[in-house]
């Protein structure tokens, strides 16, 4: 078609109309964000040429990806939430805030109301062959290096076959299995003891995969463990590490691979004496360091529609 309407009053009069841009009533907010969003869709139909099939293809597959319900796993897929990462990073450089542990995305996949436990918590609450045990140990400080003492930290991962509980499609998994929160001591410690999880690929035949298939990209995770780390007078921690030695660390679907989240991986004996499943057991140690509160407010914790299960 090669044409350019977008200038015209028609279009410009249009896009005002569909968000109610002169309205006296309706939220403000939503009115400029949805204004602008629709003038950056039209812009590219008109630049790119894009054709009345292609656009109801889109319409199509929005479709699917509610169907599915995984807007927040494309979310990660196609680098947005990585992007709102990168932008916090930078809104702390401006402010002068340095040091801390490094933020991560928090993913589609974590479930509120998991039972509180003081210091250590077993969460391998369902038998798994197929994954040896796993003790996650460390410390919570401020960023002056003390122990922050009843810092809630939360934890969350999937099983030896890349699957969530609350989400495993083969119903395998109670809701809690290999979740659990625990509240630092006197010290600022913390254990998890769990089980080894892998990586993660998203569902073949899911709106996600079949957006990543068209761009010739794969859609799988390295295994990883996920965290939030709360505590009075500093902000909330969203972040997670990975397991070292896994092949996709540096080539993550969701783009969460930092650095510093790459924690070393032992091997150590005793586990019989902690009641895991087997004496030898893999050890991690993974130490977090919180930041404290902007003009006394935190600025990182993020309102999003999350799951919820009652233990």
């Amino acid at each position: 078609m090669s044409v350019k309407v977008l200038e015209t009053k028609e279009v410009r009069d249009l896009l005002k109309a569909a968000a109610n841009l002169e309205g006296k009533e309706g939220n403000l907010r939503f009115k400029q964000v949805l204004h602008r969003l629709l003038s950056d869709l039209f812009k590219a139909i008109d630049d790119l040429d894009i054709t009345p099939d292609e656009v109801w293809a889109g319409v199509n597959y929005l479709n699917k990806l509610g169907q599915d319900g995984e807007a927040a796993l494309l979310a990660a897929g196609i680098g947005l939430e990585k992007y709102l990462d990168i932008r916090m990073d930078a809104a702390d450089k401006a402010a002068g805030l340095e040091g801390g542990t490094p933020r991560t995305i928090e993913g589609p996949l974590y479930v509120a109301g998991v039972p509180v436990r003081d210091g250590v918590a077993k969460i391998d609450v369902n038998p798994d062959a197929d994954a040896g045990p796993l003790v996650i140990h460390g410390t919570v400080t401020d960023a002056a290096g003390r122990p922050v003492a009843g810092a809630l930290v939360e934890c969350w991962h999937a099983n030896s076959k890349g699957f969530y509980s609350h989400f495993d499609p083969t119903g395998a998994q109670s809701d809690f299995n290999l979740r659990g929160a625990v509240r630092t001591d006197a010290n600022g410690k913390y254990e998890f003891h769990t089980l080894m999880p892998v990586g993660y690929g998203c569902p073949p035949q899911g709106a996600t995969q079949q957006l990543l298939n068209g761009i010739a990209r794969h859609g799988n995770r390295p295994a990883h463990v996920h965290f939030f780390v709360s505590a009075d007078n500093q902000r909330k921690l969203t972040t997670q590490f990975n397991i070292e030695g896994d092949p996709l660390i540096w080539d993550d679907f969701a783009y969460a691979t930092r650095e510093e989240l790459i924690p070393p991986v032992t091997e150590k004996t005793g586990g019989a004496a902690l009641g895991l499943k087997a004496d030898a057991y893999k050890d991690i140690e993974f130490n977090f360091v919180l930041t404290p509160l902007v003009q006394g407010k935190d600025n990182q914790v993020v309102h999003r529609l999350r799951a919820a299960a009652a233990a």
